[in-house]
């Protein structure tokens, strides 16, 4: 699985001009599963982003998780993750999962984040969204389980 994980002071996502999911302080989590890819590694991912400690201290340094500051998550699936930009200008995606394993580890990893004590927003699976965002930082860490 891929992540691009945003420390954000507020996020929202909108579906046809309805905010469906908004958060104040916390993450902003893009997941995008990759083929192969199982629920062990949603589960693995889910855990290791709920320890992330990438929230300032009292002594201004990245020490604290989103757990640690009571704050909350906005996870929205984005296939584009799986961009393959190695040939061409035109993006491939060849390496994304199938739409049905993709939405069932996209529900894998929020709910798993949820079952860790993390507040989660959603956004909707394979609809058309808008995010709003507020980086706080600004912070962005990308994570690809196959790095593990």
């Amino acid at each position: 699985m891929r992540a691009l994980i945003q420390r954000v002071s507020e996020a929202s996502v909108s579906v046809d001009g309805d905010v469906i999911g908004d958060i104040g302080p916390g993450l902003l989590i893009l997941i995008c599963a990759m083929e192969g890819d199982s629920a062990a590694q949603a589960d693995q991912m889910a855990a290791k982003i709920s320890k992330l400690r990438i929230f300032r201290d009292d002594a201004g340094k990245m020490n604290r998780s989103v757990k640690d500051i009571g704050g909350s998550a906005l996870v929205v699936s984005q296939f584009t993750l799986a961009a393959d930009t190695r040939r061409g200008n035109r993006p491939g995606f060849s390496n994304a999962a199938a739409p049905e394993l993709g939405r069932a580890l996209y529900t894998r990893f929020a709910d798993q984040l949820a079952a860790l004590d993390v507040p989660v927003a959603r956004g909707s699976f394979g609809a058309d969204m808008q995010v709003a965002l507020v980086n706080s930082g600004p912070v962005t860490i990308w994570m690809d389980s196959a790095d593990w």
